[in-house]
């Protein structure tokens, strides 16, 4: 079946939609982008997703094209048309064509571009990987500074997801000053203790919207949480690891740079918050 894509406020068969050459976050990597996870056919965490993206939008200085509604009557069209149960929506917004290349901002009446489209993944929720959990390695961050607005300049990410591929893990832990900032597309945690630690927020990391959701769920289990960076070392030492994101949800870690972490087992803390994480969200979904 062919998918149905939003291109510019037109549903086309995703063989005819297209964006000029032109355009921004083409040539320049103008845009900011957000993946919603779909669950049931609900949107999970909707609201969060898109307050990053305004937040996201104002950081670059870009206008907003839609509204609240609109955005979400798109996403719930995407899914209904392309008969999404389980999946994803993609959102890209670029600063649009100004009909030619240049590092200069083009007009501020210049139309931003607006795309939209669903990646179906039934089951999505019963990754395997979450009862064995994954390997990960940990390679230096080279990203740009505003590691907190969610750009399309993936590059960086992509090529540390290769390296982990190319030695058997599953993803990268990126490393500066010798503590860990994040995954490639996600957030990362250990367990010490049975108390939660993660990076705090700043302009070093990605504000996950998952990050958010799972850390309140925690705090609500009267789990205890520490936001705070903390060293390769200390994560290798600690009784658990894991990562959240909008698409592995709470993924455990077993594994850093082949040292096992506690027994080398999914522990019960990530496990738990996986659970609480599932459930909650899908009884939140719009």
């Amino acid at each position: 079946m062919t998918r149905t894509v939003y291109v510019n406020g037109d549903y086309l068969p995703e063989d005819q939609a297209k964006v000029s050459v032109f355009d921004r976050g083409f040539v320049m990597a103008d845009g900011v982008y957000e993946v919603t996870s779909v669950l049931g056919g609900k949107l999970i965490d909707f609201g969060g997703h898109l307050a990053r993206l305004k937040r996201s939008l104002e950081a670059l200085q870009m206008r907003n094209p839609l509204s609240d509604d609109d955005y979400l009557a798109a996403h719930r069209r995407l899914v209904a048309e392309n008969g999404v149960t389980d999946g994803m929506v993609y959102l890209q917004v670029t600063r649009g064509n100004p009909g030619d290349r240049d590092f200069a901002f083009p007009p501020e009446d210049t139309v931003p571009t607006v795309v939209m489209f669903t990646q179906n993944k039934p089951g999505l929720a019963d990754n395997p990987a979450a009862k064995t959990g994954w390997k990960v390695i940990t390679t230096e961050d080279l990203r740009w500074a505003r590691r907190d607005i969610k750009t399309v300049q993936l590059l960086f990410p992509s090529l540390a997801k290769m390296e982990a591929k190319s030695k058997g893990a599953d993803d990268a832990w990126l490393v500066e000053e010798g503590k860990v900032t994040e995954g490639t597309s996600n957030n990362a945690y250990i367990v010490k203790g049975g108390t939660i630690i993660t990076r705090e927020l700043s302009s070093d990391i990605l504000h996950g919207i998952t990050r958010a959701a799972v850390l309140r769920f925690a705090r609500e289990a009267q789990m205890k949480v520490e936001e705070r960076s903390f060293t390769v070392a200390e994560a290798q030492e600690a009784d658990e690891a894991f990562i959240t994101s909008a698409s592995a949800f709470v993924m455990p870690v077993v594994s850093i740079d082949g040292a096992a972490i506690g027994d080398g087992t999914v522990g019960p803390v990530a496990r738990r918050l996986r659970e609480i994480y599932l459930e909650e969200s899908v009884k939140a979904g719009v």
